[in-house]
């Protein structure tokens, strides 16, 4: 059962910069690198911050005005892959999109599948990491964090 627009509901979210959570809802995106890992998996919301990265829309020939501010839709994260070397992180470009290097670092990739543009945007503060969302009856303020 789906909450009516009146319910207040909580569900995990992500702020993802644009153009990547664009990317995310479209289901061009079906990997979202991290530099910290989660046990979380399920269906989640997907925030676009204020920030657009103009650089990576240059790079990725996007034009088009991208919604900020506001969460956009939801996708189910449904597992991780754990990136140890360039190869790897190059190897899944096309899913990903990201232009990052490893540096000695450890990236994950978070498995998505299933994104829905939801019917109407939400304005919204976003918050680091997965963070609790509460949408409907006018709720627009972070919640936890975890």
């Amino acid at each position: 059962m789906r909450p009516s627009p009146t319910q207040q509901y909580s569900m995990k979210c992500l702020s993802v910069a644009q153009p990547f959570a664009d990317l995310i809802i479209s289901g061009r995106k079906t990997i979202e690198l991290r530099t910290w890992n989660t046990n979380f998996r399920g269906e989640f919301l997907i925030h676009a911050p204020l920030k657009v990265r103009s650089e990576d829309c240059a790079r990725l020939g996007i034009t088009k005005e991208l919604p900020t501010g506001a969460v956009i839709g939801k996708a189910i994260l449904y597992g991780v892959r754990r990136y140890e070397s360039a190869a790897e992180l190059d190897g899944d470009r096309d899913l990903h999109h990201a232009a990052i290097k490893l540096d000695g670092r450890t990236v994950y990739g978070f498995l998505l599948r299933s994104p829905v543009a939801l019917a109407e945007q939400v304005p919204y503060k976003g918050m680091l990491g997965l963070f609790e969302a509460t949408l409907g009856s006018g709720a627009g303020s972070a919640g936890s964090s975890t």
